[in-house]
């Protein structure tokens, strides 16, 4: 197997490809009493869980992940499975989930790798679920970037409980503490680490309108106006627009930029954004 350098890896996290189509699994009877078809739940809600509302699954093994990834979404989590590690490194956001649930032994690269690159571009939660498993591989583990281990074999319920303890502890809390900051004044983009993002004219317009629109889509038709671009004009000019500050804030701040594009409609601000 072709073995990738650490830093090739961190080029290909950011190669757009297209999304993994799942194909809806055959039943199989070895997981058919862990997952029992019932009626659908309501959306993740409940005032007594706390749970992502998208996370990846990285793992090679088939069966187990199928139905885990059914398992979940029953739960309420948007759930996209990966066969292999590279398939979602190569993914159009490979660092924008929620959360992670992670195999140790895949194709491509290795767990250890994979915990290294996330913690890279992601704050979001990491459970590990692997048969693999011995002291010093725990401490390499933990210290690799998870959150916890789970040693299969697992039930689903094992699985959820983890990810409902580790997101309880690791996700930010619905306050303005840790936001992004709009100086308008001062025309900076302030980082929630303090670091402080200059911005140009049309910078200020973009942000103005994804702040205007509080954490939904923004139209690419919306902004161009925004910006006093022709409705006939180049669309390279406002995707190059939008490149231009994302580079800015990721040259300012080791923080993950939450600047994100929605394929075909437009563009979102993935964090919480408040006016000075």
């Amino acid at each position: 197997m072709m073995q990738f350098h650490e830093s090739q890896m961190i080029n290909r996290a950011v190669i757009v490809s297209e999304a993994l189509k799942l194909a809806t699994p055959e039943p199989n009877a070895r997981f058919e009493r862990q997952f029992a078809p019932g009626p659908a739940p309501c959306p993740n809600q409940s005032t007594h869980t706390m749970l992502p509302a998208t996370l990846a699954l990285v793992d090679d093994d088939t069966d187990f992940s199928e139905y885990l990834a059914q398992f979940l979404r029953g739960k309420g989590i948007a759930t996209r499975w990966f066969a292999d590690s590279d398939d979602l490194l190569c993914s159009e956001s490979p660092f924008a989930f929620d959360f992670y649930v992670v195999d140790l032994v895949l194709p491509g690269v290795d767990g250890l790798t994979l915990l290294r690159l996330l913690r890279k571009g992601t704050r979001a939660g990491v459970l590990v679920v692997s048969g693999k498993l011995d002291h010093a591989l725990f401490e390499k583990v933990i210290s690799g970037g998870a959150d916890m281990y789970l040693a299969k074999p697992v039930t689903f319920e094992q699985v959820l409980l983890g990810v409902e303890g580790v997101y309880r502890r690791s996700a930010p809390p619905p306050s303005r503490q840790g936001a992004w900051r709009l100086d308008e004044a001062r025309r900076l983009l302030l980082a929630p680490d303090g670091a402080e993002v200059e911005l140009s004219v049309s910078d200020l317009g973009v942000l103005a309108c994804l702040l205007e629109a509080e954490g939904e889509t923004v139209s690419r038709e919306k902004l161009a106006e925004r910006l006093g671009l022709a409705a006939d004009s180049d669309p390279n000019v406002l995707s190059a627009s939008i490149y231009r500050l994302r580079r800015r804030i990721e040259r300012a701040t080791p923080l993950l930029a939450p600047l994100q594009a929605k394929s075909r409609v437009g563009y979102v601000f993935r964090a919480a954004l408040v006016r000075v």
